[in-house]
């Protein structure tokens, strides 16, 4: 049951990134944080979410036109235009809010990635906090290269836990791909500065929150934390999923993408317990042609029975006839609802781009992984699901930057059959229990975002 809401009258202003890696924790954020008495509005600048949700349970939901980003995260353009339109939008908004709510907004809370809102915020004279949505160890690395601890590209092949706190030392390989200048030199000069650019007013910010829990990157938090109070208050996923706190939080809300409805989850009843290989790459990973063809083949060579989310713009580069050929085994689908894919009792591993939305979602339902990693913070991750939490293995490329089939096929047997694959099994469920008992009532992470609210009230009646 949801718990009685304290009404304390403040009230916050959301601003995710408008790319749906960014609204979905944002969104979770906004419902936890109303089920603590805060009056939450959410604002998403983009063309693509439903015009007709204005709102999510406690949540009022505003949507603004603007071009979303998928897909254009590289554009220069892209970032002027949206900061162009937020900060011409944004005073004219909160006015309205203000007239119109009976509640004057009181804190803004921002996506990290957009870090020039707190200047926005104060000017509108509210406070600022920002929601970090990448993993904490990740932070570390992009913060010690704002404080230029860590030079580009790193020169040595080992990263030192002294220099860059974690839980275990980082080969380059195991950097975010900016970190490492995989990226080409244009594309690579601006997302560096774009990640790095998140931690320009980190210590003015009057709260900054992280996507992630305190046992599961206890020394990684703990080190950020040493440099300025932060507060961890994941994982951000629907509650249904964890500790059934919030009554009919069953999906994230606001989506850019319509989910197919293939009977996917029909299929996964008919197959057996944790038989299933889930297989998906995220909204914005595009892979080559040949890539996809290993990958093909490594499924099938597996012989286990899978499910892959293959988005309509990638399907010409599976092998032809392949869905047809595999038909008896495997079920190819253009997007599906991942959570309730991960959950279903048939799954028994998770194919991944490493994305850290996804790894928070396989840890949070105690599914095993197989990392395949791409780009951006995902290396990073990866090298955490293999190496930190044992709850996976990670692929390894060719001399050509490909996963061959064999690798695939090999992989998805090491996480399905034997020894190895029981041991990331525990340790998966593990982990689930720890997710759980963190935003559970009392938990570590509950507890922050009790505080922040009770923080916003008292501020609140002190003006």
């Amino acid at each position: 049951m949801e718990k009685q809401e304290r009404k304390s009258k403040s009230h916050v202003l959301a601003i995710p990134v408008p790319a749906q890696g960014h609204i979905n924790p944002m969104m979770q954020f906004s419902k936890r944080l109303a089920s603590k008495g805060v009056q939450v509005t959410i604002v998403i600048f983009s063309s693509k979410v439903l015009k007709h949700t204005h709102r999510l349970g406690s949540v009022e939901v505003v949507t603004i036109d603007f071009v979303s980003y998928e897909g254009k995260l590289s554009s220069d353009d892209y970032l002027k235009q949206l900061r162009a339109t937020v900060t011409r939008k944004l005073p004219e908004l909160v006015a309205e809010l203000n007239n119109s709510s009976g509640h004057p907004i009181s804190c803004l809370l921002y996506d990290s990635h957009l870090p020039w809102l707190l200047d926005t915020a104060r000017q509108l004279g509210l406070t600022g906090a920002s929601l970090f949505t990448q993993s904490c160890a990740v932070d570390n690395v992009y913060y010690n290269v704002h404080e230029m601890q860590l030079k580009i590209p790193p020169e040595k092949l080992l990263v030192t836990v002294s220099r860059l706190p974690a839980l275990s030392a980082l080969e380059i390989t195991d950097l975010p791909s900016f970190v490492q200048g995989m990226d080409s030199e244009s594309e690579h000069s601006l997302l560096l500065n774009h990640v790095v650019g998140q931690f320009s007013n980190f210590r003015e910010a009057d709260w900054i929150f992280v996507n992630t829990f305190s046992t599961l990157e206890e020394e990684a938090v703990n080190w950020l934390a040493s440099q300025r109070s932060i507060k961890p208050i994941g994982p951000m996923i629907p509650s249904f999923y964890l500790d059934k706190q919030l009554e009919d939080d069953r999906e994230y809300g606001p989506s850019l993408f319509k989910p197919n409805l293939d009977g996917c989850m029909e299929w996964l009843d008919s197959k057996e317990t944790g038989s299933v290989v889930y297989v998906s790459f995220g909204s914005m990973a595009a892979l080559g042609e040949e890539q996809m063809e290993e990958i093909a083949w490594g499924l099938k060579r597996s012989d286990c029975n899978f499910l892959w989310v293959v988005r309509e713009s990638e399907k010409k580069k599976l092998p032809s006839n392949f869905a047809e050929e595999s038909s008896e085994k495997g079920l190819i689908v253009t997007w599906s609802q991942q959570l309730e894919v991960l959950a279903h009792k048939s799954v028994g591993c998770f194919m991944t781009h490493c994305g850290w939305n996804s790894a928070l979602e396989a840890l949070s339902l105690g599914v095993p992984m197989v990392a395949m990693p791409q780009w951006t913070d995902q290396p990073t991750n990866a090298k955490y699901i293999a190496d930190v939490w044992h709850v996976g293995v990670r692929v390894k490329a060719n001399e050509k930057g490909i996963v061959t089939k064999e690798e695939v096929e090999g992989c998805i047997r090491e996480v399905m059959e034997g020894e190895r694959g029981s041991e990331m099994r525990r340790n998966s469920e593990k982990w689930m229990k720890l997710a759980k008992t963190a935003v559970d009532e009392g938990g570590s992470s509950d507890k922050n975002i009790t505080e922040f609210a009770a923080e916003l009230a008292r501020k609140f009646h002190e003006t």
